[in-house]
């Protein structure tokens, strides 16, 4: 039986149908032991279930995959100059100075901001845009800082006794009867399962640090309440294009009304001070230059996520036709003709894309899966293989490589890179499959 008859075969028998998707999780810290810390805030004791040196590898090793999964920094060096200078502006006078904070303005076109436990951090263009002056921005950055100082991902996995890590988005499903396509789309929007599930007491503690934070900055305290109000009006009238930053952040009039108070009464004293407004703009006008095709993203990502693939494909087109430059754009141009079956066409895109932003990751592997696609191991192999020098880490890509090279006859190779994936994650239909083949092949009995 032919290779992709056979793929095709074994993912049915495995009963994955059209819909199916497959995400695979890695452990996000070296022990599930909690144990009692002292708050860096309050100085009380908290639970937690992740030491100080989990925090940073955490950050050291998932991070870099979810920020590729928001198709990377911006390819603005000033631009994320600037946002790392108004975060060093509020990181010197936290409650813990010595963690390894980082900031970086992300392609990715919802609206978000999110920090991993260490203080890798990263703000979407989606909310760039929507940004006003540079206290909003601080506000923004304050409140992520909030959440690391506080060590509120330490205390979630300290009550659940389960560290959780979105490190690599691969979908398997099965497109027709005929044949089984590998994808790896990673189309979803939002952050990693390890940035959601704050609670509202977490929210409220960050929305208090980020303010005081912002106001040892220099800023006016009115900054996190002209955020807030961004926010809870964006929820209003467009909720569809926000619901990551409320399901990650839940937003409410109360956490507003809240930073009015504050804004009035403790931090009065700020009232005249300057939010940076010119500043701002100056700094971020290449990225506002660009707001239509942002927009016409967040809507066609929107579509995506509805399965609206004709309306998906025309924001999508228009904002290839508006920046034709635009990493995510053909990027994201890419998944959708690739979701609607056009695997020649979309390849097109992401060869653009990877042409465009050689460094960033995410396009070399859609690239990789549609040429599997196009039944073209040889080039999948190329595609994932750069991959893998740009963002190695990736378990996923050693499964789509086992892939290519039994499509292209070399089982050898094949098993290596089954056993390979195996060795990083044994549960789900993919370790099924490559657990198949080994023991079909007689490697394993």
């Amino acid at each position: 039986m032919p290779f992709f008859e056979q793929l095709a075969s074994s993912l049915e028998r495995n009963r994955l149908t059209r819909r199916q998707a497959l995400w695979l999780i890695g452990a996000g810290c070296a022990s599930t032991l909690s144990a009692c810390a002292t708050s860096p805030v309050s100085g009380d004791s908290i639970l937690v279930g992740m030491s100080e040196a989990d925090e940073k590898a955490v950050d050291a090793r998932v991070s870099p995959h979810q920020f590729s999964r928001d198709l990377g920094a911006v390819q603005d060096p000033a631009l994320n100059r600037y946002v790392s200078e108004v975060g060093g502006r509020l990181d010197d006078s936290v409650h813990r100075p010595n963690m390894p904070y980082s900031y970086r303005a992300l392609n990715a076109n919802y609206v978000n901001a999110y920090t991993f436990p260490g203080g890798a951090m990263g703000v979407t263009r989606g909310i760039m845009v929507e940004l006003d002056d540079e206290s909003e921005l601080a506000a923004l950055l304050g409140h992520e800082l909030g959440h690391v100082n506080a060590r509120h991902v330490a205390q979630q996995q300290g009550r659940s006794m389960l560290a959780q890590a979105a490190v690599v988005g691969l979908n398997v499903a099965v497109r027709d009867s005929s044949w089984g396509s590998v994808i790896a789309m990673g189309s979803q929007l939002g952050a990693s399962a390890l940035l959601s599930g704050y609670s509202r007491d977490d929210e409220r503690e960050a929305d208090a640090l980020g303010q005081e934070y912002m106001v040892r900055g220099g800023y006016p305290a009115t900054g996190m309440v002209r955020l807030q109000q961004l926010l809870v009006d964006q929820e209003k009238e467009s909720p569809g294009l926000v619901q990551t930053m409320f399901s990650t952040h839940p937003m409410s009039r109360e956490r507003r009304d809240t930073a009015q108070q504050m804004a009035e009464t403790r931090y009065a004293n700020t009232k005249g001070r300057n939010p940076q407004r010119e500043r701002f703009m100056d700094s971020t006008a290449s990225l506002r230059q660009i707001k239509p095709t942002i927009d016409d993203l967040k809507l066609g990502e929107t579509a995506m996520a509805k399965k609206d693939y004709r309306n998906a494909e025309t924001k999508f087109d228009s904002a290839v036709k508006r920046t034709p430059q635009d990493y995510a754009a053909n990027v994201r141009m890419a998944q959708c003709l690739q979701a609607t079956g056009r695997s020649r066409q979309a390849l097109d895109y992401a060869d653009s894309a990877r042409r465009l932003y050689p460094q960033e990751a995410q396009a070399h592997k859609v690239a990789g899966v549609l040429a599997l696609e196009l039944r073209d191991p040889g080039m999948a192999l190329q595609r994932l293989d750069e991959y893998d020098r740009v963002l190695p880490g990736d378990p996923g890509i050693a499964f789509l490589k086992g892939v290519s090279y039994e499509g292209a006859g070399n089982r050898r190779a094949a098993a290596q890179q089954y056993n390979a994936y195996l060795r990083q994650s044994q549960q789900g239909d993919a370790a099924q499959y490559a657990y198949s083949r080994l023991k079909g092949w007689g490697y394993v009995r």
